[in-house]
Parts: structure tokens; C-alpha cells; sequence
């Protein structure tokens, strides 16, 4: 006569290794960074999510971890596609403006920046900065990085008095004081 077998005495059968227990914190917690880093791959976002992947990559659960490699090489993939080589600043400024044009201002930002760190004296790059602030809605670092173009070339006054992407300063009287200062 057979018996049927304790509902509580049978597991699942598996392929190899063990089922990880639902309940592991550890896991779940690894689980929740690695869709988050997947949600950053999705985003376009890739350096940020490489180095996601590889803060988690040392204490993933093997079944994570190929997958965790294989999203590595990816990031890798697409950060070396992106990058992009400059022969000079004019070069890396017309960049950032078509950045700017097309919305993505952190990149934008990014480029006018490194201009910046090189060159101290690129006027445009601080008069890209304050178009961008402008853009954003940043009136304080419009007016400090317009400041600083004009001061570097004061030719730069006179091109961001007929400049349209300045239309959210007009009403600022900050802005009109660094514009026409002799009125």
C-alpha cells in the first residue's frame, strides 16, 4: 500500500543548485539595485549604470552575477560608441549646443564644463552656461556665467541683448542692470 507523500516533505524539483529562499533580504535588495541599474541602461544612462552593476557584481547571487557580466559589457559597449572625440573647443561648444538644442542640458552642461576646465577664457563656454541656465530656469547661474562671458568679452553684452534664448531674464531687472549698465 503506498502513502502519499507529506504536502510539506516535497519541494520543487530544480535543474541545479537550490531555489534561493523568496524571503532573503539580501536578495531582494540586490534584486530591486540590479532592475534599478537596468532602468538606467534604459535611460541611456550607461556610465552610471556601469558602475552600478559592478558595485553589485561582488556580492550577487551566482544567478545574477553572468547576467550582472553580460550588462557590464554592454555599458562598456555603449560608453565606447559615445564617447566622442573633440579636435578643439569650438568643436566640443558646437557640440553642447546641439545638446543644448535638443534638450539633453546635464549633458550640455557636462561638455560646456570641460571646455571650461581647460580653457578658463572660453568666453562662449560661460556664455553657453548662462543660455542653458536661462533654459532651466536658473536666474542666479544665468546671471554669474553671463557675468563672467561679458567679462572675458564684452562683446558678449551686446549678443545677448538680441539673444531670444535670454527671453525668460527680460523681466529680471538684474538681468537688464549687466545689460545696459550705462541707463
Amino acid at each position: 500500500m503506498k502513502t502519499a507523500p507529506s504536502a510539506t516533505a516535497k519541494r520543487p524539483r530544480i535543474l541545479a543548485g537550490n531555489t534561493p529562499a523568496s524571503g532573503d533580504g539580501a536578495r531582494a535588495h540586490t534584486v530591486a539595485l540590479y532592475e534599478a541599474a537596468l532602468r538606467l541602461m534604459q535611460e541611456g544612462k550607461f556610465e552610471k549604470a556601469h558602475t552600478a552593476f559592478n558595485q553589485m557584481l561582488a556580492t550577487a547571487p551566482p544567478d545574477l552575477a553572468e547576467r550582472i557580466r553580460m550588462y557590464i559589457n554592454a555599458c562598456i559597449q555603449q560608453i565606447s560608441r559615445h564617447q566622442t572625440q573633440f579636435g578643439s573647443h569650438e568643436e566640443r561648444y558646437d557640440y553642447a549646443i546641439s545638446l543644448l538644442n535638443d534638450g539633453n542640458y546635464e549633458d550640455a552642461r557636462t561638455q560646456l564644463k570641460k571646455i571650461i576646465a581647460e580653457n578658463g577664457q572660453a568666453d562662449y563656454a560661460f556664455y553657453g552656461l548662462a543660455v542653458l541656465a536661462s533654459m532651466t530656469g536658473d536666474a542666479q547661474a544665468c546671471l554669474e556665467h553671463l557675468t563672467e562671458a561679458i567679462h572675458l568679452s564684452p562683446q558678449n553684452r551686446i549678443q545677448a541683448r538680441a539673444d531670444s534664448d535670454f527671453q525668460d531674464m527680460a523681466d529680471d531687472p538684474r538681468f537688464t542692470e549687466l545689460l545696459y549698465p550705462e541707463a
